[in-house]
């Protein structure tokens, strides 16, 4: 019987070592920081890299992270029914023309899905509402603004009467799209529609990773989960 093939290590061809690319790709996707930021905060440490390589560590191994992330708290929320999403929708410009970034945030503020279209009418809304349900399974409750195409969308899945919609109801992915904006403002906007996609979904999972409700908890447990968190990601993809 052949033994099964062993995973290759994705760092075997950098000079870097693991520790330094995590440390990288983690302070330009979390923080709001320009690449030629991550260089000068990594050479204080002591690290001299350029800003080039920071550029090809996080296209090269942030997605690699983001799907290590989204692939434990997946499986930890599979059987989860008792959820209560909120759905909306900002315009982020790609060359000038506006493109559109779906969201859909759980009660707790974590982002569960993320995706860019053309358009917002119907087709575009019933294939966000498409791709979340079947990574995520159903919700017990589902918030939405006013806009029409949520209703003909959720019709269409024969999930609308889990629809609700009130002025202050959405306020919970209305302050999830802050983060995002910040690191937008920095990045001196997108200009192609593959890597906004690409980088919203990967700062989605490191906000995630990194979100440990610090204004709901007291110090003690604050410090406790963020150690946590970063002991996890110091062994992503290890």
């Amino acid at each position: 019987m052949p033994r099964p093939k062993k995973p290759a290590n994705p760092f075997r061809y950098f000079n870097s070592s693991p520790e330094i690319i995590r440390l990288a790709v983690m302070m330009y996707v979390r923080f709001p920081l320009s690449l030629r930021n991550v260089e000068d905060l990594l050479f204080e440490r002591g690290i001299d890299v350029c800003h080039e390589t920071v550029r090809l560590w996080w296209n090269r191994f942030g997605p690699l992270f983001a799907a290590d992330i989204r692939r434990q708290r997946v499986s930890r929320m599979k059987g989860f029914r008792h959820w209560q999403w909120h759905l909306d929708e900002v315009f982020v410009k790609i060359n000038g023309e506006a493109h559109y970034l779906w969201r859909a945030v759980d009660q707790e503020g974590e982002i569960l899905e993320s995706y860019v279209t053309k358009k917002r009418d119907k087709k575009a809304a019933l294939r966000f509402l498409k791709k979340a349900l079947k990574r995520h399974g159903q919700a017990e409750k589902i918030v939405t603004d006013g806009r029409r195409t949520y209703p003909a969308a959720m019709r269409d899945l024969g999930i609308l009467d889990r629809r609700e919609m009130g002025r202050w109801k959405n306020n919970r992915v209305e302050n999830g799209h802050l983060p995002f904006r910040r690191k937008e403002r920095v990045m001196q906007r997108f200009r192609r529609m593959k890597s906004l996609q690409k980088f919203a979904s990967l700062h989605a999972n490191v906000h995630n990773h990194f979100n440990s409700q610090r204004h709901l908890v007291d110090r003690r447990t604050y410090k406790t989960a963020r150690s946590a968190a970063l002991a996890e990601w110091q062994n992503l993809v290890a």
